[in-house]
C-alpha cells in the first residue's frame, strides 16, 4: 500500500498524482502508459507492456473467429 492520493482537475479531464513509490513498483516514470483493470477488490494498475497486448489482441482475433468450434470443444 501507497497511501492515499486524489483526484484532481487536469484541464477538461482528471487525473491522480501517484508517489515516487508506486512509480517505482510500477517500473514507470512520466509519460509512460499505464494499464488500468477491473479486480475482485477493485481497480489494478499495472505497467504497459506492449507485447503481452498485441498477443491478447491475436489471441481474441482467434477466439472470435473460431468461437463455434471453441464451443463444441467445450462441451
Amino acid at each position: 500500500m501507497f497511501g492515499k492520493t486524489k483526484i484532481i482537475q487536469i484541464g477538461n479531464s482528471v487525473g491522480i498524482v501517484l508517489p515516487k513509490e508506486a512509480l517505482a513498483a510500477l517500473h514507470a516514470e512520466k509519460g509512460d502508459t499505464v494499464t488500468l483493470s477491473a479486480s475482485p477488490d477493485g481497480v489494478k494498475l499495472s505497467s504497459f507492456d506492449e507485447e503481452k497486448t498485441r498477443q491478447l489482441e491475436l489471441v481474441r482475433a482467434i477466439m472470435k473467429k473460431r468461437r463455434h468450434a471453441l464451443r463444441e470443444l467445450a462441451k
